[in-house]
């Protein structure tokens, strides 16, 4: 009976040198998926996550009925010792402990506010920053709802986009349809490469949508395909809820609709 072999050829050094090439694009990758950002501990309630520059992710815990303690994502921008803030903790209490941090630690005042929609965890402390001469943007759409139901009104609304400069940095709201609610907007600083996305998109690490109350399932994928249009250079994706992330964090968010969509 003849045997059966198998020739292992030696590699060859240009054989050698396409391996380390894959071996440390897949290092690259996994490190940039990966990555880690200084975090700030302001108390047991309240961190910054330093992003770049004088950008930070403020995270706010609070206990909510059904979710138990539960973290809220917003932003914070700052030029010129001002800063703009996208969204505010989740109540008056927490948005005055994290304007005093930034006041007494850091010196800066918070002179713009921008609210993703008008759930809690986005306009909870808005009465408190209007107190503080705070100028606040919002959709029309969350603006009529906030008079419908008795929150304080925004001083400034848009339809369907607004473009203004902060202290020279360009910053885009813009409303792309339903989603997690009716009103959600989406924020993107194009010199950054920065989209926050508010609670229309999803963490990778979450397996659903979440608090559905004022979703609209049916456009949610749709919407979320839009922003993927619009701003295919994305570098930061920051959700409203859970971990910073990248463009991955929009495909994640439309697999979870069609899978609520699908049940």
């Amino acid at each position: 009976m003849k045997g059966k072999y198998v020739a292992i050829l030696a590699p060859t050094k240009m054989m050698k040198q396409i391996l380390l090439i894959l071996l440390f694009g897949l290092t690259g990758y996994i490190s940039s998926r990966a990555q880690t950002y200084e975090k700030i501990v302001i108390d047991e309630d309240i961190q910054l996550i330093h992003l770049r520059d004088s950008i930070y992710v403020h995270v706010t815990w609070h206990y909510f009925n059904d979710y138990g303690r539960f973290p809220s994502n917003g932003l914070i921008l700052i030029k010129n010792g001002e800063a703009l803030m996208i969204d505010t903790p989740v109540d008056n209490d927490k948005t005055g402990r994290l304007t005093r941090y930034l006041k007494d630690t850091m010196s800066v005042g918070v002179t713009t506010l921008i609210i993703g929609h008008f759930h809690e965890d986005c306009m909870g402390g808005l009465d408190y920053l209007q107190k503080a001469g705070v100028a606040s943007i919002a959709n029309a759409m969350t603006m009529e709802k906030c008079k419908q139901i008795g929150l304080p009104i925004p001083s400034t609304s848009f339809r369907d986009s607004l473009t203004f400069a902060f202290n020279g940095e360009q910053i885009e709201c813009r409303f792309f349809g339903a989603g997690h609610s009716f009103d959600n907007i989406t924020v993107w600083i194009p010199d950054k490469r920065i989209l926050f996305g508010g609670c229309v998109i999803r963490a990778i690490d979450s397996q659903g949508l979440g608090n559905l109350s004022d979703a609209n399932v049916n456009e949610w994928d749709a919407t979320v395909e839009k922003v993927m249009s619009a701003y295919p250079q994305t570098k930061t994706v920051i959700p409203g809820h859970g971990a910073v992330g990248g463009n991955e964090l929009l495909s994640h968010t439309i697999a979870l609709v069609e899978k609520e969509k699908n049940k």
